[in-house]
């Protein structure tokens, strides 16, 4: 079997980010010999930098089975929505260039955001006459909508117009959430019977104890604090100019550290913010190799998942919060609706209101009271759940049936 993949923000080897498909892939590999073509972006979402010496097309040997190509995307990405537009536009129309000079696959997957790329499966599914699959990571338009980055009529009705073609002209619709499923079915019954379930989960190949937490702790001089660590993307979604105002609240007490590691569009301004108030509590750590996330989060005594609060947000579980259960450490979510519990039912850690500064202090302050033996209680907790009902690789076999039985039916 042979898949076509397209995927903007597929990772390189140890980035930093969501590695969903980087899983994947390399399960598909490894346990069923699966071949993959990749077509990806050569812009990385949270740095903005190029991937890759060429501008127009990189080819990478991942594996036997696996090669992995970056195409032309606009270097604006990072710098506004604007940016962002052109650069899924740019990605659209050079990676379907590019497929149409590989190999045919027996099948096509896409997997959104962006939802512009769908236009590329549509045309090449028709060319080669084989089918696709779509995969909804996040729900586009509305997810633009709730951010308040997209206001523009006209543009909203050629996205809601293009995403209900890719519900009807996909053979099987894979989302990540029950709450994605039900979104989708309310508003197109018609596709009832059609979406799949395949959640984000954790990778527990890399979540392991032989780590450099101890090392990391020294080396930022973290020994006798309570660290607070957030992990991912500085932008509009994310919302972490709240860390910044309840440091600077909580910026008297010198027991209670928070710490910042990634990149995006805002965080040159959550830098400012925090000069401003003189934050000696509020840390910025760039972003770090995959491979060493692990150490960062081992490193900390309390992981922060953070959104801003809309009712979209409600639908979906931040991948960041598998790994920090995998790696049994307690969790403070923002996040209502489905995060919410899930945080809950496994009993992992706490929830805070969305942008309610008082509620978000009381609830850091409430862990700062906890002792190793309260938080590993969380910790311990989560990694059981997460371990029984989240095992990427059981997710992975799982995508195998599904993909199979679309073929089988094509």
């Amino acid at each position: 079997m042979k898949i076509m993949l397209f995927h903007q923000y597929f990772l390189g080897k140890n980035d930093p980010g969501g590695s969903r498909w980087n899983e994947f892939t390399n399960f598909f590999s490894k346990k069923e010999n699966i071949k993959t073509d990749v077509i990806s972006g050569n812009i990385h979402y949270a740095t903005g930098k190029q991937i890759g010496e060429k501008v127009w097309s990189n080819k990478e040997i991942i594996d036997d089975n696996i090669t992995l190509y970056r195409t032309w995307t606009y270097s604006g990405y990072n710098s506004n929505f604007l940016g962002r537009i052109i650069g899924y536009l740019s990605y659209t129309f050079s990676s379907f260039i590019k497929s149409l000079l590989l190999k045919k696959s027996d099948i096509i997957i896409i997997t959104s955001p962006s939802i512009f790329v769908g236009i590329s499966a549509i045309l090449l599914s028709k060319i080669k006459r084989i089918p696709f699959l779509l995969e909804v990571r996040d729900l586009w338009p509305e997810s633009a909508v709730a951010t308040g980055v997209l206001h523009n009529k006209f543009l909203l009705n050629v996205l809601y117009w293009l995403e209900y073609r890719l519900y009807k002209y996909s053979k099987k619709i894979v989302v990540l959430t029950p709450a994605f499923k039900e979104n989708i079915e309310n508003r197109f019954p018609e596709f009832v019977g059609k979406i799949e379930i395949i959640t984000n989960g954790a990778d527990f190949s890399i979540m392991n104890g032989n780590n450099k937490a101890k090392e990391i702790r020294e080396r930022y001089h973290w020994k006798y604090k309570k660290v607070f660590a957030y992990f991912g993307a500085h932008g509009l979604a994310n919302d972490l100019m709240q860390v910044v105002e309840v440091a600077n609240k909580m910026k008297e007490n010198k027991n209670i550290h928070f710490v910042l590691i990634g990149d995006g569009m805002q965080k040159k301004m959550l830098q400012d913010k925090a000069n401003e108030y003189n934050l000696d509590n509020l840390q910025f750590i760039d972003s770090v190799p995959k491979n060493e996330v692990v150490d960062y989060i081992n490193a900390s005594d309390i992981c922060m998942a953070i959104l801003k609060k809309t009712d979209t947000f409600k639908t979906v579980y931040p991948n960041k919060v598998f790994d920090y259960m995998s790696c049994k450490k307690p969790v403070l979510v923002t996040i209502d609706g489905i995060t919410r519990k899930l945080i809950e039912e496994s009993n992992c850690g706490l929830y805070s209101e969305p942008e309610n500064l008082k509620d978000f202090e009381e609830t850091i302050y409430k862990y700062s009271k906890m002792n190793d033996q309260e938080l590993e209680k969380f910790g311990k907790s989560g990694f059981n759940y997460v371990k029984k009902n989240f095992d990427r690789e059981r997710l992975a076999e799982k995508y195998i049936d599904v993909i199979k039985k679309v073929l089988e039916n094509d």
